[in-house]
């Protein structure tokens, strides 16, 4: 792990030789500073980016910090082997930093605006609107670290994640009543992503590795195949089934959302899973019945239901499905055509 002394140095630790660190949240922009451009700080002392690290480590420094994380600089991104490396490890980077300050350049708070706080509907306003909340990666960012400040674009103090609650929970819909997030359903996991974005789309599914502790290849080009097999792992290490209770939507020719048809049991982005945060597997004894991908499929033992006049047509995953629920009275399904399918595998 590499990190920056506050004094502007970079240093190497390996596993325990690791200190005590700070880390920084914030969403990058034109300017950033890679690690090979760090090491000449005469050409990037005018960049946006060093101004930004530099900033953050006298911010640290003042409370007691000698070290902090970065993800532009203390990263060596020419190399895919440290790049996938990071990736995969960054999540525990985050959740074992003493301290995280989140960076909103777009949150520009006077000195009366800060008097005010939280009250401010001025200073709320800004911080309900921050594009730090639509960014893939800044999700893991909120979730991992045990304490957040967040600070303005001239780095002066806002609040705490902690003081801040009620307003995070209505900005990102998770919901601060809930048990602690790591025992919350798939579904509703990565419907805390359906609105957010990443400049690549690979990274739609490598910035969630993290929340489900997955731990895979990091294959840059494979495009929106990076989130289908993101849900392969899912389904190998877990028996929750709220993973197939997506709905795909698509543009039509007159720009309303239509439901699109499914030629698949797993979805093709994070965005199928917006309206799915409300699904848990329901709590018995046992669990749900195992399922696992095959090389022709999904495998998965469940009743089938033929609906009168259904016509042939790919698989869908209907809304309800009978493992996620309490209630008995109510059934959820899986609707099969007709025809054998090649998709997937029933039993």
């Amino acid at each position: 792990m590499r990190l920056i002394n506050t004094r502007i140095v970079l240093e190497e630790f390996f596993g325990e030789e690791i200190p005590m660190y700070s880390i920084l949240s914030h969403r990058w922009t034109k300017e950033e500073v890679s690690l090979r451009e760090w090491t000449d700080p005469l050409a990037t002392k005018t960049k946006a980016g060093f101004h930004k690290i530099s900033n953050a480590c006298s911010l640290v420094r003042s409370m007691g910090f000698d070290w902090l994380w970065v993800d532009t600089n203390c990263i060596d991104k020419s190399s895919s082997a440290e790049l996938a490396e990071a990736i995969n490890s960054m999540f525990g980077w985050y959740q074992n930093a003493q301290l995280c300050i989140a960076h909103l350049d777009d949150v520009d708070a006077s000195n009366a605006v800060l008097e005010a706080m939280p009250t401010s509907q001025e200073f709320l306003s800004q911080f309900r609107a921050s594009k730090w909340f639509t960014r893939g990666w800044t999700l893991q960012e909120l979730l991992a670290p045990s304490a957040v400040f967040f600070y303005s674009r001239n780095w002066k103090p806002l609040k705490s994640k902690a003081d801040l609650i009620n307003e995070i929970a209505g900005i990102t819909g998770i919901s601060k009543a809930r048990p602690p997030w790591l025992r919350m359903s798939v579904a509703e996991r990565i419907s805390w992503l359906a609105r957010r974005h990443t400049t690549r789309i690979e990274d739609m599914a490598y910035c969630m590795l993290g929340l489900f502790d997955i731990n895979m290849p990091l294959m840059y080009g494979e495009g929106a195949r990076a989130f289908v097999r993101l849900q392969e792992e899912i389904i190998r290490t877990s028996k929750d089934q709220t993973i197939f209770l997506w709905t795909e939507l698509a543009s039509s020719s007159a720009g309303s959302m239509r439901i699109q048809a499914m030629t698949s049991a797993l979805a093709s982005s994070p965005r199928a899973f917006r309206d799915a945060g409300m699904w848990q597997p329901q709590r018995r004894p046992g669990g749900p019945s195992p399922y696992f991908i095959t090389n022709e499929g999904l495998s998965i033992r469940r009743p089938l239901l033929q609906t009168a006049g259904a016509s042939p047509g790919p698989l869908r995953v209907c809304e309800r499905f009978s493992d996620l629920i309490d209630d008995s009275d109510e059934q959820i399904f899986w609707r099969l055509p007709t025809f054998r399918s090649t998709l997937a595998s029933f039993s």
